[in-house]
């Protein structure tokens, strides 16, 4: 019998009914009623007559359809059933990508992960997508080694940031330790690379804590020229003082008129449990004259300038700061925690637990027991007041 030519496999047509060319050996050209052209090979194996799908033309050549051919008939001439070793490749590859450094970084997101807030979910993704999956993806977790590691952090330290490479090294730390935990690794290498990455000095968040340096800044934010959702936002986030991420996502619903008091749900807080802000008649104020211009645009109080379906930026007050003068050095939108917490405490001599206790911080009692959302809400209302109160007196000053 005559083998095939590759013109003849090129130029194979369908017909009515499914056909094929023979090569020999048990190799054929199965031809689908459709056109689908695919490779098989009919053997026996145990006395029973079996097929092994091959490929698909034209992504299996006629020559590479011969050498697997070809390579199926010596294991079946060493007693091996080809069929049955391809299930075992199969599953074996199935198992080494189920287990690689990638699909265990994604299980690890999936479970350690389902309770965090969004942004700290995607800013973990972030930081495995650009500085740990290029390098480690694909490698059987089980076999990455310490060195290898390192080598893949400090690229990540010249590449990127040196915090970026320490978040990378933290991160791919606790992925090790699941895929310990979950048996699909024996050791973790983050363990042995204890000060192996160039030490990162601690900074603060800027902040002023001088009460006339705060007076004057409050009175340049008063002259800001920018729109009046960014505005709105950059004189809110020293009232409130609550993280930048949650002031800028706040929305109309959670806005209670009656109580006169910002409820935020727990899935929006950096501690999974709800929070209260009561609100002062400043901050009261600022809302009521935003009110119009967006809560019929959507369910932000701050839209992002490119639709309301989103929230305002996270730079949005960030660069409102810097276009009135003052430099990442000197101030932050998180800087304000830490201004209220400071002065609120030595200047105005609140409570340290209440103080805490509005700064959404975790805060217990003398038996142990952490305060809900309600604790001392009359009293914090009252200091909230005259929070406000006091950052007005300190702008009056300044502009003396």
């Amino acid at each position: 019998m005559e083998k095939l030519t590759a013109k003849q496999v090129d130029k194979a047509k369908p017909k009515e009914a499914p056909y094929k060319l023979v090569d020999g050996g048990g190799l054929y050209l199965l031809v689908s009623s459709k056109g689908g052209r695919y490779w098989r090979y009919d053997f026996r194996y145990g006395g029973k007559r079996k097929t092994l799908a091959i490929g698909v033309y034209p992504s299996v050549s006629l020559k590479a359809a011969r050498q697997k051919h070809r390579t199926a008939r010596d294991r079946l001439a060493e007693g091996i059933d080809p069929g049955a070793l391809r299930k075992v490749e199969k599953l074996s590859l199935h198992l080494a990508v189920a287990e690689s450094f990638e699909a265990l970084a994604r299980e690890w997101t999936e479970v350690r992960l389902v309770d965090k807030a969004p942004a700290t979910k995607k800013r973990n993704e972030s930081i495995i997508a650009n500085y740990l999956t290029p390098w480690l993806g694909s490698r059987p977790i089980a076999d990455i080694t310490p060195q290898e590691l390192l080598a893949v952090l400090k690229r990540a330290e010249t590449k990127g940031t040196l915090d970026s490479a320490h978040r990378a090294r933290q991160i791919a730390g606790q992925i090790f330790r699941y895929a310990v935990v979950t048996g699909r690794a024996p050791r973790n290498p983050c363990v042995d690379l204890q000060g192996a990455l160039t030490p990162r000095q601690c900074q603060h968040r800027a902040a002023i804590t001088v009460p006339a340096e705060l007076g004057r800044l409050l009175l340049a934010m008063e002259g800001f020229y920018g729109t009046p959702i960014v505005k709105t936002a950059l004189l809110l986030t020293p009232l409130l003082f609550q993280r930048p991420g949650e002031i800028r996502a706040m929305e109309w619903k959670e806005i209670n008129w009656v109580a006169q008091q910002w409820e935020i749900p727990a899935e929006k807080m950096k501690r999974r449990e709800p929070h209260i802000v009561p609100l002062s008649a400043q901050s009261l104020s600022l809302l009521r004259e935003l009110q119009p211009m967006t809560e019929h645009r959507g369910r932000y109080v701050f839209p992002s300038a490119r639709g309301a379906s989103r929230c305002m930026s996270d730079n949005a007050v960030r660069v409102a700061l810097r276009s009135i003068g003052y430099t990442k050095e000197q101030v932050c939108p998180h800087g304000f925690r830490a201004t209220a917490r400071t002065l609120l405490d030595e200047v105005l001599g609140y409570r340290a637990d209440w103080i805490e206790h509005q700064l959404s911080h975790a805060v217990t009692d003398a038996n142990g027991r952490a305060y809900n959302r309600t604790s001392h809400l009359e009293a914090r209302a009252k200091m909230m007041q005259r929070w406000a109160d006091y950052l007005d007196i300190l702008k009056a000053q300044a502009q003396v």
